[in-house]
Order: C-alpha cells, then structure tokens, then sequence
C-alpha cells in the first residue's frame, strides 16, 4: 500500500503553471478583400450560390434591354410622333422621351391655367419647405414647423390654389386642378389626416364604453371590407345627398373625404396592433404615477406604439400614395390621367409614346415611394424601433 504521507518524488513534481511569458506570436491575418466579400456574402452555401447565379441571369436578362430601351435607343428630341415611329436611321426606336417633355408641363399641372401657374410653384415650394421643416429632426423650431405643415399651410395652400378675388387671386375651380399637383394634394390630405382619425378609432375600437366601441368597429369593418374605388365612388354620389344643395362639395372634395375615411380604417389598425404591443404594466405605471387618460396616453403609450408601429404606418402611407391614382376612375385629373389623356392625342399617338409614358409614370412613384421608405429606415434606425428588448 502507498503511503500517503511519503513526500513526492523528483519525477512527480510536474509544473502546470508557466514560470515564463509565452513567446509573443503575431496574430493570423483574418481574410479580407473582394474575392472573400464574394465568398461570405454571395456564395456562403450552396442554395446562396443558387439564388446569385439566378439573380445575375435575371438582371443580364433584363438590365440590358431596358437600358437601350430607356437611354440608347431612346427618342430625345422630335416635335410629332413621327420622331418616334421606326425610320430608315433608327428601325427599332426606344423611349419617345420627347413626348414627355412636350407634355411635361400638362403632366405637372393638368388644365390648370397658364397664367396662374406660378400659384402651383408657390404651393410646390411651400409644401417643400414645411416638409423639410417638419421632417428634418435635427432641425430648430420643429414645434414651429409643425404647427406651420398643418395649420398655416393647409390654409394658405387653399387661398394660393383656390383663388380669392379680396386678394387679387383670381378664382380657379377645382376641375382645373390636375397632373402632380392633384395627386400631391389628395396624398397630402389622405396621410395628415389618416393619422390623428386612425389613433382615435384604434382608441375607440379598444375603449370599455360599449357605444364607442361598436361604432368604431363598425366604421373600420366597414370601410375596410370594400375597395377603395368604392368608396370613391360612395362619396362621389353619397356625399351630396348629406348637405344642403347650396353647400354640395365638389368633385376633388368628395374624393379627399373618401380617400381620408379609407385610410383612417386602414391606420386604425395599424395603430391598434402597436397599442396591443404595450405590456399592461405600463398603463399600470402611468396610473400609479397619478396620469390621467389622455396623459398616459400622451406621454407614455402613444408614444412606444407609435415607434414600435413605424414600418407598418410608412407601409400605409406608400401603398395610399399609389392608391391615389384611382381618383381618375371618378373625373379627377390626376397625374396618371393627364398621362392617359396625353397618349391619345393624334400628334403623339404610337405604341411607344404610351409605353413611355408609363414608364414616367412608373419613375416617378417609384422615387416619391423610395425616398419615403428611405427616411423611414432612418427613423427606426435612430429610434432603435426594431430593438426590442
């Protein structure tokens, strides 16, 4: 048997600790450049190196000809559609983009007249400016800002377009309005008042008096189980029937009511499904720190909805700007319509004119829809809206 308490040999006496510092060794070079991008990002898996090759065949198959069709092979100068129709030196003419800037101006402001277009410019610049002003967070006087977007520039905005003789405007009827200036104006209508109306409903559709409750499920149920070309059709004939002949609306009015009324059931349950996002205890919190309703509301659960609800609010909001082309199916002159109307005309009238005006068409909404989902990438970047903890 081994005794125990024998003191350790010379052989068992082994270190495990280091009495020197290891040898300082130089770090390996971690992988870098193209051709490791290429690999990590687009060939990383056999499926991920499937999806690229099929990428690439899908863009060599369809980048090249739009490029000619758009730039190369493009039609920029002409007075007719004989410019853009195939001829001895060009047999298989691209865009006719010199019907776009023959029509350039009737795109932009429809029928409206010549002499009062400065009016549009003026509008054009303002809505610029208080957009700017209100959507730059960095920017002084953002309270200023606001209460200018949504109070003094509606009502300047009406004065400028509308007319008023007082003031030396002259007066030009809403039929006059159209192209971009419509389309901006019926958007712009649809996305400030869709917000503050969607918050109340979603508060209706989730308040405890029953009455409230109803009405507000029933109005968003309503609206929402129909398509939007219904109900501009409803508030084109139906809304007449409401006020007294003398206060009747016009067509470009009962088409922003129906637009308005659209989005807000849309918003309602945008803004409800980031209310039943907010944990109970919360409202338990603002309750116990004294707040009353509207000012827990306010200050602590509008506020978390809210950012938490960004992606699906901006979602609402492009989806409503391209929906606002189908006002032309109720008279209205908007910007897809002053298209439609110019295609036909005898003088420009081919098959590529028509392609090249909804190509236009197709980049201008695809610019206004990208730079808005762009800012609202910001905005969730700077809130941290997708943090969620």
């Amino acid at each position: 048997m081994t005794d125990l308490a024998a003191p350790p040999s010379a052989a068992s006496r082994v270190a495990y600790v280091r009495t020197t510092p290891v040898p300082h060794v130089a770090r390996p070079p971690l992988p870098s450049g193209p051709l490791h991008w290429v690999r990590k990002n687009l060939f990383a898996t056999p499926l991920s190196g499937l999806l690229t090759l099929l990428v690439i065949a899908a863009a060599w198959w369809t980048i090249p000809p739009l490029v000619d069709f758009m730039l190369i092979d493009a039609v920029w100068s002409g007075s007719g559609r004989d410019a853009c129709l195939p001829s001895a030196g060009n047999p298989d003419p691209g865009a006719c983009w010199a019907f776009v800037r023959t029509w350039f101006s009737f795109f932009i402001y429809g029928p409206y007249p010549l002499a009062e277009r400065w009016r549009v410019d003026v509008f054009f610049a303002l809505l610029a400016f208080g957009t700017g002003w209100l959507l730059w967070l960095d920017a002084p006087r953002r309270d200023l800002g606001a209460a200018f977007f949504f109070l003094a520039l509606p009502t300047v905005s009406f004065i400028l377009l509308r007319g008023w003789p007082t003031l030396g405007l002259a007066v030009v009827d809403t039929a006059l309005w159209g192209g971009l200036l419509v389309t901006l104006v019926v958007a712009s209508v649809g996305i400030v008042v869709s917000l503050p109306i969607g918050i109340l409903l979603a508060l209706g559709r989730r308040s405890a008096m029953p009455a409230v409750r109803l009405l507000s499920i029933g109005f968003i149920e309503l609206v929402r189980g129909v398509p939007l070309i219904t109900v501009l059709f409803m508030a084109s004939v139906m809304l007449p029937l409401f006020v007294p002949p003398a206060w009747s609306p016009d067509k470009l009015l009962r088409a922003l009511v129906g637009i308005a009324i659209f989005a807000s059931a849309y918003m309602a349950e945008v803004v409800r499904a980031g209310l039943a996002s907010i944990p109970k205890g919360q409202y338990e919190a603002a309750r116990a720190l004294g707040l009353g309703y509207w000012r827990m509301l306010a200050l602590v659960v509008l506020p978390q909805a809210l950012r938490v609800t960004i992606p699906n609010i901006v979602n609402n909001y492009i989806a409503l700007f391209k929906d606002t082309t189908l006002v032309f199916f109720v008279g209205i002159f908007d910007f897809l319509r002053t298209i439609e109307i110019a295609r036909v005309d005898p003088a420009w009238a081919t098959p590529v004119t028509s392609t090249t005006g909804y190509a236009f068409a197709a980049v201008c909404y695809f610019v206004a829809c990208h730079f808005m989902s762009r800012y609202a990438t910001g905005i969730e970047r700077r809130l941290a809206a997708g943090d969620r903890r």
